[in-house]
């Protein structure tokens, strides 16, 4: 067959060389360009280095569904569109430019999770399961039937920036069975298992506010946020002493601990011992942040202060000692729980 590849990030990488390994033709690959002008650092490409590297022409239209773009996608005659992580909703018409219209392999198990960030959607919900889903492409986001699915467990502690390449790694064998499913396909029965519009839920690209921590949200909730935020945008509160100094702290790891009402007040913290509470975690170096929520204990072991390197808790400590009354500033407006 012949393939045509759309994708921008990381997690289309593996298929898109699977689909080469199977014998399959791919005559282009279809990317998002660089903003005009470029930026002083160019943000990473994936698949744009995988084309150049493997010797595939390379599309970038700042739209796929103008009349030029859709020309120059007949031109090639494809049998079928891959798409992945390509960052652009794909019109019928553009979706008719090949034989077969196009699949997406999209990281999440359909109809849970639709949208950008379906792998730190999982994760802020707390899903025990993630998964990947192939679906026979619509113009609508994320709504066509599925073609395949496979899933996995959630790990403890996990972050996104480990979740998604497991997921991309499964989504290999997910698309071939695709593939293959459509190779044999009359185009006239249906193919695939529609989804269930009941159990849609939302999966909205983050944007940078939405990794300010605010400590009035349930511990077990600003953990799992910070799992999801990890590695971008990041979890990030500023720590403020009594006369007045601020350090923002970026939370690279943090665990919840339930916690009977002690009166105080969301943000207050105070340095821990591990061994206070029997607990071995040698990435913080032996000392924990205990933040007051309002539910649990947000226990902090590694941060990042703004402009250094990241550091365990007990590191941060021999240079910046707690004082009485130290606390974490509480964002205004308060935050809201992002909602599915």
């Amino acid at each position: 067959m012949r393939i045509v590849v759309m994708g921008t990030g990381p997690f289309a990488v593996p298929t898109a060389q699977r689909i080469i390994e199977l014998g399959h033709e791919v005559p282009l690959v279809v990317t998002r360009p660089l903003s005009n002008p470029p930026p002083k650092k160019i943000p990473p490409r994936p698949v744009f280095d995988w084309a150049v590297a493997s010797n595939i022409p390379v599309f970038e239209p700042l739209s796929i569904n103008t009349e030029e773009s859709i020309d120059h996608l007949k031109a090639i005659e494809a049998d079928l569109f891959f798409v992945c992580d390509y960052g652009q909703i794909l019109s019928s018409n553009c979706l008719a430019a090949a034989k077969l219209g196009g699949i997406n392999l999209h990281g999440s198990l359909l109809p849970r999770h639709r949208g950008a960030a379906p792998v730190q959607w999982a994760l802020l919900a707390g899903d025990k399961e993630a998964g990947v889903t192939v679906i026979h492409m619509t113009p609508k986001l994320d709504a066509g039937p599925a073609l395949s699915v496979r899933s996995l467990q959630i790990l403890p502690d996990e972050s996104s920036a480990e979740l998604e390449p497991r997921l991309a790694s499964i989504g290999v064998s997910a698309t071939e069975e695709a593939i293959g499913l459509l190779q044999g396909w009359d185009q006239i029965s249906i193919v695939g298992t529609i989804q269930d519009r009941s159990l849609v839920t939302r999966a909205p690209r983050f944007a940078k506010q939405h990794g300010q921590l605010d400590f009035r949200l349930p511990a077990e909730y600003l953990v799992r946020l910070v799992r999801a935020c990890y590695p971008w945008p990041g979890t990030y509160a500023d720590l403020v002493w009594p006369a007045g100094k601020t350090i923002r702290l970026l939370v690279r790891l943090a665990r919840s601990q339930e916690a009977e009402s002690s009166g105080k007040s969301a943000g207050e913290v105070e340095a821990i011992d591990c061994r206070q509470l029997g607990l071995d975690w040698p990435e913080s170096g032996g000392t924990l942040l205990s933040v007051c929520t309002s539910q649990g204990n947000f226990l902090i072991s590694r941060i990042q202060p703004a402009g250094k390197r990241e550091m365990d808790v007990a590191e941060f400590l021999r240079g910046h000692p707690l004082q009485p009354g130290a606390r974490f500033a509480l964002p205004e407006p308060a935050c809201t729980m992002l909602q599915a």
